[in-house]
């Protein structure tokens, strides 16, 4: 796709007022709603964000985790909300490995850090926000109690895991097969119960609004949930070990974290200045790809490009295996700077490589975790997402908004976790658990070894995009691993191909899946590239003869991105989203 290339599959969509863009349609026009009655671009996010758990529970949920990047209007200083939980204190290498796992399963409630979205949701509303919560809530209320359309994706993923719901998570089989059986697509769902638990939270009483939003935040932590989840949590339930094994979590747990507020991870990249989380999360590995591009002659569209961009990829992200880790010393100012990366970028040859390899910042020795032999081999998907429990094919994955109101303010938010098939629905709440802790190792001494109190480095990867200090850009893409390549080339297509947003949504997509999958059992597919069909048998035939190994997907069927933007001289704003899967959309005027 080339910048005279005029058709998209939407517009991008041009206005003055707000812009919302996610990956579900009612999730942006609750979002919209928002602004329109007067809210900002906090409000609007929250409210989207609470319906996200409630009309794609296959890909997110109330007990899952949250990291967000946001902007105010009034200071326009990019800053992180981490909602992103920490191993729980009875969460330790040994106490795993004495229940004889050398992996944290990837399903099952031995998996569950702290659950942090909403908590974050709720501090984000408190601390930015304008409006009552109950008003933000009515969205996500409405829909979880009258009902709202399965979207193909939805049913798939629910008839998927079905023999694991009727033969072992009965709590959820009594959600997601009332009726008998998975519902169809088309059909209209109901969670009354999960409907109930934020009508609880919407009625928490207090003197001033953000008092009440701190006993919503009491009863979420210290409260009618916490306690629900601490005694849910003391009962064994299958995961993907194939055994069965009751929680670590606990409501003293639950009661001891609360959300916190953090300086981005910054890097300048053709006169846009890119910010992410600190590496407790993956997101440097966007900057440290960009850093390895920096310079170059990159042409979108080009064997040559494609080339450089899977080989610079393949390091950064061998990087991640080696140095990110919450609690860990990270090199980070290293691991970007000019003369780590010319060292690094010596190393792109003209031929694939095979090879995992981390460097050594600031002459220090990298150590890689090692996959242990008895864990199962996964079906080759090599799609960089958590598998369903039992080893169905289902899988669950992420999903995102962006939002930028009239004033300026704007956030990109990446919930994720809580999925319907990551653990047994809490039957009292109506909502499961997250497994982010599957993203931990068993194995001393890694940047990412399972420590009590401590996140596990999330692959979830919000982006905030500067123009000299003006917020222009908040975007994101679920997919796992794929996060941060494919918001790379989303990102190039519009800052150096010069496409407008749509047209870097829409461009054909590629990734590598070469290094570890972050999500258990930690596969990887040395040498692979991911490839929508659309790329061109020109450019895919160049990189198998440069020995990469080409897998060919649909010709829609990669990247989930979404993106607002801000063009301050002219007083616009700006939004699109992803055609892929029919289901993301974005609203504004």
């Amino acid at each position: 796709m080339t910048m005279d290339q005029t058709f998209t599959t939407r517009p991008e969509l041009r206005g003055s007022f707000g812009m919302v863009s996610s990956t579900h349609w009612l999730a942006s026009s609750s979002g919209m709603a928002v602004l329109e009655r007067g809210g900002n671009a906090f409000d609007a996010v929250v409210a989207a964000g609470f319906v996200l758990q409630v009309v794609e529970p296959n890909q997110n949920g109330a007990g899952g985790d949250l990291p967000l990047l946001f902007a105010r209007a009034d200071d326009k200083r990019p800053t992180v909300l981490c909602g992103q939980g920490v191993a729980p204190a009875g969460a330790s290498v040994a106490r795993f490995r004495s229940s004889g796992l050398d992996l944290v399963p990837g399903s099952g409630l031995l998996a569950a850090a702290v659950p942090g979205a909403v908590p974050a949701w709720l501090t984000l509303l408190r601390d930015h926000g304008t409006m009552e919560l109950a008003d933000v809530l009515a969205y996500a209320i409405g829909y979880a109690r009258d009902g709202y359309p399965v979207t193909p994706a939805l049913a798939q993923c629910v008839a998927d895991i079905e023999p694991m719901f009727r033969e072992h998570w009965t709590t959820s089989a009594a959600v997601y097969l009332a009726g008998g059986a998975a519902p169809e697509p088309g059909s209209v769902f109901r969670n009354p119960v999960l409907a109930e638990t934020y009508q609880k939270l919407a009625n928490s009483s207090g003197a001033t609004r953000e008092a009440r939003i701190d006993a919503a935040l009491a009863a979420w932590s210290q409260g009618f949930v916490a306690e629900a989840i601490d005694a849910f949590a003391r009962t064994a339930w299958r995961d993907s070990s194939g055994a069965d094994h009751a929680g670590v979590l606990t409501g003293a747990d639950m009661a001891a974290w609360q959300p916190s507020y953090e300086d981005p991870v910054r890097y300048d990249f053709a006169g846009h200045t890119v910010c992410k989380t600190a590496p407790w999360g993956q997101g440097p590995v966007l900057l440290q790809q960009l850093a390895l591009l920096q310079g170059q002659d990159l042409v979108p569209g080009t064997v040559e490009y494609a080339h450089r961009v899977v080989e610079g990829a393949k390091l950064a992200f061998a990087d991640r295996e080696a140095w990110y880790g919450d609690g860990f010393d990270v090199p980070l100012e290293t691991l970007l700077s000019p003369e780590y990366n010319a060292a690094r970028r010596a190393l792109i040859g003209p031929e694939a490589s095979f090879e995992l390899r981390p460097g050594s910042p600031d002459g220090r020795t990298p150590v890689l975790p090692t996959r242990p032999d008895t864990a199962p081999v996964p079906p080759d998907a090599s799609t960089g997402e958590p598998v369903a429990a039992g080893g169905g094919a289902a899988r669950g994955d992420t999903v995102h908004v962006d939002v930028v109101d009239r004033w300026g303010n704007m956030v990109a938010a990446m919930p994720s976790g809580g999925w319907l098939h990551s653990s047994p629905v809490i039957p009292s709440l109506g909502f499961c658990l997250g497994t982010r802790m599957q993203m931990t190792w068993l194995q001393e001494g890694l940047a990412s070894t399972l420590i009590p109190g401590r996140r596990p480095r999330t692959t979830l990867s919000p982006t905030l995009v500067l123009r000299g200090e003006e917020p222009v850009l908040a975007f994101g893409s679920p997919g796992g691993d794929q996060q941060d390549q494919w918001q790379l080339l989303f990102l190039l297509n519009h800052v150096v191909g010069g496409m407008n947003l749509q047209q870097a949504i829409d461009a054909p997509t590629f990734h590598t899946s070469h290094f570890p999958e972050s999500f258990y059992p930690r596969p990887a597919y040395p040498g692979r590239v991911v490839a929508e069909a659309r790329l061109g048998e020109a450019v895919l035939s160049g990189l198998r003869s440069r020995g990469h190994e080409v897998v060919v997907s649909g010709d829609w069927s990669l990247g989930r991105m979404c993106v607002v933007g801000r063009d301050p001289e002219r007083a616009l704003v700006r939004a699109a989203a992803n055609p892929r899967g029919m289901q993301g959309y974005a609203v504004g005027r």
